[in-house]
């Protein structure tokens, strides 16, 4: 069997199968997570948000494979949660790009369809780390450009970009020290792994294995991320009214006096509106935003040359029909100057975090990742001029600066990655200062406070010097484990032993769901006895997998 050339239906059918099969093993990339502790939910991020991304594909009824890479990436982006889907949003965001404009793909155009998608998510990382996902991309990126430049037939291709693909895998030990001293691959990469073992099962005609969970817990999961707008809002709450659609050709004496560069047009037309695409290549430009002033927007690219498609359309009347408003009886709702959103599980962290100023708690965090959309959705709801946004967990920072891209509002990410310094940024903010000086103010007082956490271990394994076995208590230091035990709270005496120090003041304990009243008082007991300089403030934090978190200032 030889296959030339892939168009729409062969690239939905691709996109399905991946994503299936990703659902398949799902658990098992949750596994590679290098931490023993029961939040390793990378498989669980990529298949929610390929889930999403081939959710939107669904959806779609075009043989164009153009038009299937762009639903796919707008799927992805939305539905992304976690790093490990907001890069491979990203990997898929480029590979789109790749593609426009395109009807059907030869080897060529699918090779610099994949090398673009790297280069798209090397972008949007700060700071890539090599032996990650990053790197199985772009391994697989180098060998798709080399093959195609000989190899007409997509199937060999793809087998032997997946080879490659599993070749760079299994040297992410090699790259990582970490994964090396845990033993396992990189679970993203894994994960990308996966899709593509899908991709080429679907070229090939082949079966996978059939999926664990059910098409109907999956509709659910697809459901939960793509909430409506007219759901979460009235009509009075619509900022930007006008959807604004048009393309400009370039003209060359246009071009002469104003030249075109993608990222300051975006820049320009960021700050009339939100929820901007800006595609180009070297004839024409594409532009979807979101604004009060469509004029404006199509005037700026009218600079450049003639336009050659133009749609503007009243959201707000739209909406009104959708949700059975009268728009002439809707009151319009007042700004706040200033809301915060943050990211909690607990109800007593989440009213702590309320009672500390909080406008709106996503509930998220550890195996529960909110995606884009989530927060997203939680700006609007906010419902204020500026907006600062507080993950409060490394793994939901992307998908929070993603958020904030897509926001109409001055939105500011503060990024803290625990729930104490969260707390910490929070008592730093001040209502009368702009939101670029609370934002670092915030971002100051965060680095300040030092987090310990205490949970049980998911298997045995060893790392930084620690034997750890399954089911054993683990007391880990700002992402580094310092201690281990059988007993819940030997482990937690044994973390403060190595936080506490004699410069220390103030112990907050946030005790969780499985942790009784009366081991609350011993460890209070405990800390008075041991630690006599430092004062104790204790929250019932009602977290589930986290018994203890722990701040130390």
């Amino acid at each position: 069997m030889t296959v030339k050339k892939i168009d729409g239906v062969v690239l939905t059918q691709m996109i399905l199968t991946g994503a299936h099969h990703l659902t398949n093993n799902a658990k098992k990339i949750d596994a590679l997570n290098v931490f023993p502790v029961p939040d390793g939910d990378t498989g669980t991020n990529m298949n929610l948000s390929m889930t999403s991304g081939a959710s939107e594909v669904k959806k779609l009824n075009s043989n164009h494979a153009s038009d299937v890479a762009n639903a796919f990436s707008k799927g992805l982006l939305m539905g992304a949660r976690g790093n490990s889907g907001v890069i491979l949003s990203q990997i898929f965001r480029g590979f789109a790009k790749g593609m426009e404009k395109k009807d059907s793909v030869t080897t060529d155009d699918l090779a610099v369809a994949i090398d673009a998608g790297v280069k798209t998510a090397y972008k949007a990382v700060m700071k890539p780390v090599e032996g990650t996902i990053l790197t199985v991309a772009k391994d697989a990126a180098k060998e798709a450009v080399l093959i195609a430049k000989d190899e007409k037939d997509i199937i060999v291709m793809m087998e032997k970009v997946l080879a490659e693909a599993k070749a760079s895998l299994k040297r992410t030990p090699d790259l990582l020290p970490v994964l090396k001293e845990v033993g396992v691959v990189d679970s993203g990469g894994q994960g990308l792994v996966t899709i593509y073992e899908g991709f080429l099962a679907a070229l090939k005609g082949e079966e996978l294995p059939e999926s664990e969970t059910t098409e109907a817990e999956m509709e659910e999961m697809v459901n939960a991320e793509h909430h409506k707008a007219q759901d979460f809002m009235d009509t009075s709450e619509i900022v930007f009214g006008y959807c604004t659609e048009f393309m400009v050709r370039f003209d060359e004496e246009k071009l002469a006096k104003t030249p075109y560069n993608e990222d300051e047009f975006r820049n320009e037309l960021s700050e009339l509106g939100d929820s901007l695409l800006v595609v180009s290549d070297e004839e024409i430009v594409k532009v979807h935003v979101h604004s009060e002033t469509p004029g404006t927007c199509i005037n700026l690219g009218h600079r450049y040359g003639s336009l050659i498609k133009v749609k503007v359309e009243n959201m707000r009347e739209q909406h009104t029909a959708i949700v059975g408003e009268k728009a002439k009886n809707v009151t319009p709702v007042e700004m706040k100057e200033y809301a915060i959103v943050t990211v909690a599980m607990g109800k007593g962290i989440k009213a702590l975090l309320e009672s500390l100023g909080a406008s709106v708690v996503i509930e998220g965090g550890q195996t529960m990742n909110p995606s884009t959309q989530d927060i997203t959705d939680a700006i609007k709801k906010a419902n204020a001029k500026n907006i600062l946004v507080l993950p409060n967990n490394k793994n939901i920072r992307m998908a929070a600066d993603q958020a904030a891209e897509l926001a109409e509002e001055n939105v500011a990410v503060v990024p803290t990655t625990t729930i104490p310094q969260g707390i910490s940024a929070m008592l730093a903010f001040h209502p009368d200062l702009d939101i670029k000086t609370n934002s670092q103010a915030m971002d100051e007082a965060r680095k300040q406070v030092k987090t310990g956490q205490v949970t049980y271990a998911v298997r045995d394994t060893q790392i930084d010097g620690i034997t750890i076995k399954n089911g054993n208590f683990m007391g880990i230091e700002d992402g580094k484990i310092k201690a281990t035990h059988p007993e819940k709270q030997e482990a937690v005496k044994l973390l403060l032993k190595e936080m506490i120090t004699e410069d220390d003041e103030i112990l907050t304990i946030l005790y969780g769901e499985d942790v009784t009243s009366e081991e609350v008082d011993e460890l209070v007991s405990y800390i008075e006895e041991s630690y006599e300089d430092i004062e104790i403030e204790v929250h019932r934090g009602d977290q589930p997998i986290y018994s203890y978190i722990l701040s130390v200032e």
